[in-house]
């Protein structure tokens, strides 16, 4: 049975966890206290990164909300080449290693596409990461509404290493829900239509479907 994915982040820790558990208890048989205790601190960290709160997406389904906590980075236009073919507007948001790494989708929507690309491990911030670094990249919306359809492309960087999906090809997601995430410190890139309304501006703190990001015309709930 497949875990709710209101779970999976703290799953994915489970690694470390176990890893800081047994040296916990190889420092308290060694008497090595500091350990121990540097051990406890970084238990609770994994504990604390791997958070995975519950958010309310806004009323108005013409509000496509953020795809990732974070800080907006970038706002511009650029020629998105894996799906759309066309000239896009991109936000770009940076998520540290203080914000929460899960990935949630701006809009209602099938998953449309999915393509991962190796890559290099730059800083996220650097604008060539978006282009170098490992991604994988989600088309999401109807197939009868191709012009609405968002693209969210998430992106490793010099500490996140590991893009871990959540959902598959031709799986129907609503407005907020968990798709994926990245650990360590990443960038997740959204990418709208021309006519789309930016509602943010480089520097905002955004949260994860719950902050609007931008309002797509036409746009409405078909879930």
């Amino acid at each position: 049975m497949n875990k709710p994915r209101s779970a999976r982040a703290t799953y994915e820790g489970r690694w470390i966890f176990i890893v800081i558990l047994l040296a916990s208890i190889g420092a308290d048989f060694l008497h090595f206290h500091l350990v121990l205790l540097l051990s406890v601190a970084m238990f609770a960290f994994c504990l604390w990164f791997f958070r995975d709160p519950e958010r309310v997406p806004p009323a108005d389904y013409s509000l496509a909300v953020s795809p990732a906590d974070g800080t907006v980075t970038l706002v511009d236009e650029v020629e998105e080449e894996q799906f759309f073919k066309k000239r896009m507007k991109r936000i770009s948001i940076f998520l540290s290693v203080f914000d929460v790494h899960v990935n949630r989708s701006p809009i209602d929507g099938d998953v449309l596409f999915t393509e991962g690309r190796g890559g290099l491990y730059l800083d996220a911030r650097k604008p060539e990461a978006s282009r170098l670094n490992e991604s994988l990249f989600w088309v999401i919306g109807f197939e009868d509404t191709l012009n609405q359809a968002v693209g969210v492309k998430q992106i490793t960087g010099a500490i996140a290493r590991r893009i871990v999906p959540w959902a598959g090809l031709e799986e129907t997601l609503i407005r907020g829900e968990r798709f994926g995430m990245i650990r360590f410190g990443s960038r997740t890139d959204l990418y709208i239509p021309l006519d789309a309304e930016v509602l943010v501006a480089i520097g905002q703190k955004v949260k994860g479907g719950e902050t609007a990001i931008a309002r797509i015309v036409g746009l409405i709930s078909q879930s």
